[in-house]
């Protein structure tokens, strides 16, 4: 296994900081607008999103962590169980604008069963997706991100890693890794 740095610390910082920007444009004051960050590895990302646009609207802005670990179509497929994350939506998002944060979009899969997942918590008003890297030429479902931070071509043997923490100070990079 191999592993290489495609994007270094400055360039995802100056990523993350046009991504919140963009959201600002779009969402204005988030005074109906929620975040969902998705389990496991889009809580950092939703984490570090939130406290950035809170930081420049000056405004409380919902953040939820949705797990969609048993509405995916092939979590049965698995050798052993699978191990759920906490989904923590404390308010309804009936009506809301939703923003869905994830690192990676590959599939498409995860985000379809994300989609699933948060009905239980209210119709939403509309539903956009922002990514930190879109794996393109990839698809299994029609799904396409509002938001993306870099598109990325790869093989299918490789993944994409994003190592983004909630705290800011720690030098983050996002790794092309070869199985």
């Amino acid at each position: 296994m191999s592993k290489r740095i495609i994007i270094d610390n400055d360039l995802l910082q100056v990523m993350l900081d046009r991504l919140c920007q963009q959201l600002i444009e779009s969402h204005d004051d988030f005074s109906n607008t929620v975040i969902l960050a998705l389990q496991p590895r889009g809580v950092a990302t939703g984490q570090r999103i939130h406290k950035k646009l809170e930081k420049a609207t000056k405004k409380k802005i919902n953040l939820g962590y949705l797990d969609a670990t048993f509405f995916r179509d092939d979590f049965r497929r698995h050798d052993g169980p699978l191990r759920a994350n906490a989904t923590k939506v404390p308010f309804l998002i009936e009506g809301k604008r939703v923003i869905l944060v994830d690192d990676v979009l590959y599939t498409g899969r995860t985000v379809r069963a994300a989609m699933d997942a948060m009905m239980a918590f209210g119709r939403p008003k509309d539903v956009e997706l922002l990514v930190v890297i879109d794996r393109k030429y990839s698809r299994d479902v029609p799904i396409q991100p509002n938001y993306v931070g870099r598109e990325v071509i790869c093989l299918e043997s490789e993944k994409v890693v994003v190592d983004i923490s909630e705290v800011e100070d720690k030098k983050e990079l996002i790794w092309l890794v070869k199985k």
